[in-house]
């Protein structure tokens, strides 16, 4: 049986793997990294070190688009609800490439969420069925403990000698897309603004773009104020953020990447009928 793990260049899909290898051994672990061309350069740092460190396989796969591209192409714009990038550029692909080489008796597919996120595995089990999938930093670990973060990062520093992603260090919740998410909240994209400027001006750039070619001011946030739930573009939020005008609870508004556990009903396999 191999485990592999949908590696996402981030420490708790890091943190499945060393937990895979300290289950299973070295020679049963491998990683899957599927790249979205959108990723902030230090982590292919980061991949070349866990890799290393492990010694155990990388596979990197692409579809070759950015989230962008993907966007003009299906012809709609990515939100919190709906995510075409992580359908197309991460689930999608991943299948593809699992299915092609191994049977479901094969290999199991290893998540890096933890317990605090343990709502999440159903739905990362229900897409990839029959495939197993396992969060094996939703339980108690080999050592009897339970996954911490900041923890589980200092021992990769001290011990194995692996940096921390930048992103991280930046403040950011994950080290996924260069801090640009689609189910990011405005907490988050004002802390893209705040940290990488020329980052967020790119991508409210493309926003401008992609409602030029649509046709319609659609936006990636939206906002409740007052009971009244409305859309709101980066640039303005940006504006606002420059008048200082943004509110306590959008600082708090952070949203959250889930590429393989926040799955849409309609994309997962269907029940075979008796």
């Amino acid at each position: 049986m191999k485990y592999l793990v949908q590696y996402s260049g981030g420490v708790g899909s890091f943190a499945a793997a060393v937990e895979c290898v300290r289950r299973y051994g070295k020679e049963n672990v491998e990683l899957l990294f599927a790249d979205t061309l959108a990723e902030d350069e230090d982590l292919y740092r980061f991949l070349v070190d866990t890799q290393k460190a492990l010694d155990i396989p990388l596979h990197r796969i692409a579809d070759g688009r950015d989230p962008w591209q993907v966007f003009e192409d299906v012809k709609f714009l990515g939100n919190s609800r709906v995510d075409p990038c992580s359908r197309i550029l991460k689930r999608e692909i991943c299948k593809k490439w699992v299915v092609e080489r191994h049977s479901p008796e094969e290999v199991t597919i290893v998540l890096g969420i933890d317990w605090t996120e343990e709502h999440r595995v159903i739905n990362f089990q229900r897409w990839w069925s029959p495939y197993v999938g396992i969060a094996p930093l939703t339980a108690r670990l080999s050592d009897g403990s339970m996954y911490d973060k900041n923890r589980f990062m200092l021992w990769m520093e001290n011990e194995l000698k692996v940096r921390r992603p930048r992103l991280y260090e930046l403040g950011f919740p994950h080290n996924n897309c260069g801090g640009f998410c689609v189910k990011a909240g405005k907490a988050h994209f004002l802390h893209l603004l705040e940290t990488i400027p020329a980052r967020y001006t790119y991508h409210e750039m493309r926003e401008r773009e992609m409602q030029r070619k649509l046709g319609k001011d659609y936006t990636i946030l939206r906002e409740q104020r007052n009971g009244v739930k409305s859309y709101i573009s980066l640039t303005e939020l940006r504006q606002r953020a420059e008048q200082e005008k943004q509110t306590e609870e959008g600082r708090h508004d952070w949203g959250g990447c889930g590429c393989f556990s926040d799955i849409p009903e309609e994309e997962m396999p269907k029940k075979e009928k008796k």
